[in-house]
């Protein structure tokens, strides 16, 4: 046993994780080509395992919308060779602050520093971009390393072979594995085979609606009121009774892109429903007349009901050989800007830990490590989104007066400290714990952005790697 854990772990050593090879080489089913299906093909398929990923659509690809790279998402894409393609479709738009603004005026009452300030405290930076061009990134970086099967729907999962569970797809077509991913999303079809339930468990509405429009900026620079928009990217959050609206620019500043929450029913938990503009607008008609500028200008609205989803009590099938990962078993509200970063999270430290494998009867142990490092770390972003919902929504009032005042204080000092470091003095070193801007409270950001998965497993494998040694006379067949 190791005396003492390795911590920090060099970038060196971290670079060598990505090409740590698996002794057993396992045949791994991957049930969803979204951005955590691809994650977990890389992830697997780089340490040495056989990769098919099944998807039930006849295309691939992500829809049009834009999504937020924090620190801990960005650290991962970085380490796996995408720091320059992020940089070539986002670099313009690199947020400079993260700013709130009173709903119906536009008023600022809030701000925190990203540029700069986060590559400072956290190792790594802010980026936005459209989530097709992270897909895409993905997508080249897992194609090597997987079969991918299109149009294929799985209907079932079968466990009569306990040591070596399969799929049926659609067509009758009967595929087995050692170890099976699902990676299929809120709607996941693994997922009732986990729990034995086929709707969603522990979830509650959140009587929200959500709203995705992307807006071209080529008009924005002639128009007064929107010319800021552009001239300094920044993410802006307007935040009012019931409702919330998020937006930036993405693609280099050619497109403005944002997410609109208010009450409201829908009709699906997926982000590819056609949202009502009418509905959309009628929801916002006295907010801040830069928004009601910005609402004019779109055609088109995607729209998603938003549950609360609470923690399942495992991802692991009862024979050791399925899991669950990303929104299949966490799915995430958009209030901490978290989902894609977890999902991504999870692949890296399922890559980490099969990596490691050198026996077959190692799989069930690994995913429970995987389970065990990752469950606490999903449910605590969880609610701190949550968390984040109640803050945004507060009705006019006391508790929003408090609310605006903390954030001003805050806000305040952000500027101060931005203007000392630019002056060449150190920052002050108030903390603002409990601050209701979760982006200027210190202890949440180092809790949720320092997180390093590759980190992680060291951590857990130095404490636990005598159990997985294995006696002389098999690791001589190995």
């Amino acid at each position: 046993m190791e005396s003492e854990i390795r911590q920090p772990w060099t970038q060196d050593q971290l670079n060598m994780l990505n090409v740590r090879m698996a002794q057993k080489q396992l045949k791994i089913l991957v049930v969803g080509c979204g951005i955590g299906g691809l994650a977990a093909a890389y992830a697997l398929g780089r340490a040495g395992h056989s990769i098919t990923v099944i998807e039930s659509s006849t295309s691939i690809g992500e829809i049009g919308a834009g999504i937020q790279i924090g620190p801990n998402l960005s650290r991962i894409l970085i380490r796996w060779g995408l720091e320059q393609r992020l940089k070539s479709v986002s670099e313009r738009d690199k947020p400079t602050w993260f700013t709130f603004h009173r709903y119906d005026t536009g008023e600022v009452i809030g701000m925190s520093r990203l540029e700069g300030k986060l590559d400072r405290d956290h190792g790594a930076p802010w980026h936005v971009v459209h989530r097709a061009d992270l897909y895409e990134m993905l997508l080249s970086k897992a194609s090597p390393y997987m079969n991918l099967r299109m149009n294929s729907r799985v209907t079932s999962l079968n466990f009569d072979d306990t040591s070596r569970p399969s799929l049926t797809l659609q067509t009758g077509e009967v595929i087995s594995a050692d170890l099976i991913v699902g990676a299929d999303g809120i709607n996941s079809v693994v997922r009732s085979h986990v729990t034995g339930q086929t709707k969603i468990p522990l979830s509650v509405p959140t009587g929200d609606l959500a709203y995705r429009v992307v807006l071209p900026t080529r008009t924005f620079t002639d128009d007064p009121q929107l010319r800021f928009l552009v001239e300094e990217p920044r993410i802006r959050c307007w935040i009012g009774p019931g409702r919330h609206i998020v937006g930036y620019c993405i693609r280099n500043r050619t497109e403005y892109n944002m997410v609109l929450v208010k009450p409201g029913d829908g009709h699906s938990y997926s982000w590819t429903a056609e949202g009502d503009l009418k509905e959309m607008r009628d929801g916002f008609n006295e907010w801040d007349p830069c928004v009601q500028k910005l609402l004019s200008k779109a055609d088109s609205v995607l729209e998603s009901r938003l549950l609360i989803c609470k923690p399942l009590e495992t991802w692991i099938h009862g024979s050791g050989r399925v899991v669950l990962l990303g929104d299949s078993c966490h799915p995430m509200l958009p209030y901490r800007a978290q989902g894609s970063a977890m999902a991504i999270e999870d692949a890296a430290v399922l890559g980490n830990l099969f990596s490691r494998i050198s026996d077959i009867t190692q799989i069930t142990p690994l995913l429970d490590a995987y389970e065990s490092l990752r469950h606490s770390r999903v449910t605590a972003t969880q609610e701190a989104s949550a968390r984040n919902r109640t803050v945004y929504h507060l009705p006019d009032g006391l508790e929003q007066i408090q609310r605006d005042a903390a954030m001003k204080i805050a806000m305040e000092e952000e500027i101060s400290n931005h203007e000392r470091f630019k002056d060449g003095y150190s920052p002050s070193i108030s903390d603002q714990n409990d601050n209701p801007n979760a982006w200027s409270d210190k202890s949440k950001n180092k809790e949720q952005f320092d997180y390093d998965p590759d980190n992680a497993v060291e951590e857990w494998w130095a404490l636990n790697r005598d159990r997985f040694r294995l006696p002389e006379k098999i690791r001589y067949r190995l």
